[in-house]
């Protein structure tokens, strides 16, 4: 690491440190050699001393507290969901600037600044003053449940943070998916050719894909069923459930939209029946347009 040509020249400078203590010299006589400061040097030679060679990395830093919270974040993107006129403003579409008005008179948020309202909906492709049509949100309890699912996400319930065997799962459903056969196969690139595809192919039939992602870990289960409904969508939480460390786990969230398959309270009560540490949230009702 001190003498590699593609080490970084922190890590080079840190390496050299540790050689030169190795030798037995003192911190006064490191910091003269490698001009650091006499801090730097102490820091580096403790730090080495007890984690070895991935103290001499620099540690995971928090960065700038958010200024944000994800509900109000959650609640500007709503805003142009609805049409300016909704909110009595006289406008045929938004703009940002009133929108960072518009949420700061409905009490979002103290301030909000237009170049801040123009990246949240970016980061979504959410453009109100370039798209005709989006969904509305038609929920009245619109806050309370999106709050829920934000701080889930924030591994957060209730105020309080989730211990390290509660676990958050997104689950949802694909149908109609037609499964397709090439008539002729594929002809991969060769030199000077583009890969070939043949036009032609013959149908499957139609499949509907569920799956179940787990939020923190990043992993993804699913499965192919011929139909959608309550029992395909109670194997996909038994492929799950039956599973470690989701078997074992004191609380396993269940994030799902308001499907045929797992609406209301009795999909709740049915699924705590099957696995009593499965916990079913559902996410606000949307709408779309006609």
């Amino acid at each position: 690491m001190a003498y590699g040509r593609k080490t970084e020249h922190r890590l080079r400078v840190r390496a050299q440190v540790v050689l030169h203590a190795a030798r037995g010299r003192s911190n006064a006589r490191i910091a003269q050699e490698t001009g650091l400061h006499l801090d730097t040097v102490r820091r580096w030679r403790g730090r080495f001393a007890g984690q070895g060679l991935p103290g001499l990395k620099d540690r995971q830093r928090c960065g700038r507290p958010p200024v944000f919270t994800p509900l109000q974040v959650a609640e500007v993107k709503a805003l142009p969901c609805r049409l300016p006129a909704e909110s009595g403003v006289p406008l045929s579409h938004w703009s940002c600037p009133e929108l960072a008005s518009e949420a700061t008179r409905r009490g979002i948020a103290a301030f909000v600044s237009a170049s801040t309202v123009r990246r949240w909906p970016a980061e979504d492709a959410t453009k109100p003053w370039q798209r005709r049509s989006w969904i509305f949100i038609t929920d009245p309890d619109f806050r309370a449940k999106a709050q829920r699912v934000l701080d889930l996400y924030a591994r957060t319930w209730h105020g309080t943070p989730l211990d390290a065997d509660e676990y958050v799962i997104s689950a949802d459903e694909k149908t109609s998916i037609q499964a397709r056969c090439r008539c002729h196969p594929t002809l991969v690139p060769g030199q000077a050719r583009a890969m070939r595809v043949n036009h032609t192919y013959g149908r499957g039939g139609a499949l509907a894909y569920l799956a179940a992602y787990d939020v923190h870990a990043a992993k993804v289960f699913g499965r192919c069923e011929k139909t959608t409904g309550i029992a395909p969508c109670m194997i996909l939480v038994t492929q799950v459930m039956t599973r470690e460390p989701y078997a074992s786990a004191k609380r396993v969230f269940w994030v799902v939209d308001n499907g045929s398959s797992h609406r209301g309270k009795k999909a709740a009560d049915r699924l705590s029946a099957a696995f009593p540490n499965a916990v079913l949230i559902h996410t606000p009702q949307c709408t779309l347009p006609g």
